[in-house]
């Protein structure tokens, strides 16, 4: 019987287990080459997604009465998941921020006496002003959200890229 599948089959086997160093490399280089691609689509993909995945929905986070001089107000935005906070300046101004540490993602918590977002998991700290690290482990500021603010309604439009 197996002489018949021997003479039907007739395979070397010898032979065809033998890569040459040509095939290999021929291999090789295609496989590199398609990490290469696959890696350079990867990295053009935020230019390459439609716009329309960049745009925010304009909602309304407060209105100026509700946070006083000095304090804040947390929100979600854009999402129900994304957390930020709005804090009012003793200027009267109005600031808002992502409330997910740059460090591990832990909430930041806004210490009015010290006038800081403070993150309570490595003792890092943040700057009202502009988002800025200010101490512990962070050394990326916090994501700016971007308001408006019409009559006596503050709106969140916008978040800035890192």
């Amino acid at each position: 019987m197996e002489d018949k599948l021997r003479d039907d089959f007739s395979i070397e086997w010898d032979v065809d287990r033998y890569v040459s160093r040509r095939e290999f490399f021929k291999f090789l280089t295609l496989a590199s080459g398609g990490l290469v691609a696959g890696s350079a689509v990867l990295a053009a993909w935020p230019a390459l997604r439609p716009k329309s995945d960049l745009d925010f929905p304009r909602t309304l986070v407060a209105r100026v009465g509700d946070v006083p001089a000095g304090g804040s107000a947390e929100f979600a935005y854009p999402g129900q998941n994304d957390l930020c906070i709005l804090l009012h300046r003793r200027d009267g101004g109005f600031d808002a921020y992502s409330r997910r540490c740059t460090h591990l993602s832990c909430p930041v918590q806004f210490q009015s006496d010290e006038q800081r977002l403070f993150c309570p998991c490595h003792n890092g700290a943040f700057s009202v002003a502009d988002g800025s690290p200010t101490q512990g482990p962070p050394t990326r500021p916090l994501r700016r959200v971007n308001l408006e603010i019409v009559g006596e309604d503050i709106y969140a439009v916008g978040v800035e890229a890192e």
